[in-house]
């Protein structure tokens, strides 16, 4: 099993404490910049090795790949934040009232496209 792997509840508590903690220090970003995403989950008493989760959903694409890249790591910031975000957004333990989730960027989702393969006629 890869070091950054987390259970789902597990994630889940781990972005919604760097997100807290994030917006507590330097207000609701789109993105923020590596070093403050590190700095929240050393300060919310998380290891290095899963810091990868809070970078796909906090950093910018260039700043993932350029983090992952320079540690000789290939990690997919796509797959890693949809994955993340799907585990958000379904059940478990976790609850939405628990954290203020407003400042994540959600994915635009264009329903048209979802029935595109489907042939009406």
């Amino acid at each position: 099993m890869p070091a950054c792997h987390l259970e789902p509840e597990d994630k889940r508590a781990f972005v919604g404490a760097v997100g807290e903690e994030l917006v507590r220090k330097h207000g609701k970003q789109k993105y923020y910049n590596p070093s403050e995403i590190r700095r929240a989950a050393e300060i919310r008493g998380y290891p290095i090795d899963i810091h990868c989760w809070a970078y796909c959903i906090f950093a910018t694409p260039e700043d993932f790949q350029a983090i992952h890249q320079a540690a000789g790591e290939v990690c997919d910031y796509a797959a890693m934040k949809a994955q993340v975000l799907a585990e958000l957004s379904t059940g478990g333990t976790f609850q939405w009232l628990d954290v203020d989730l407003s400042w994540l960027e959600w994915p635009d989702i264009n329903l048209s496209s979802v029935f595109d393969w489907f042939d009406f006629t």
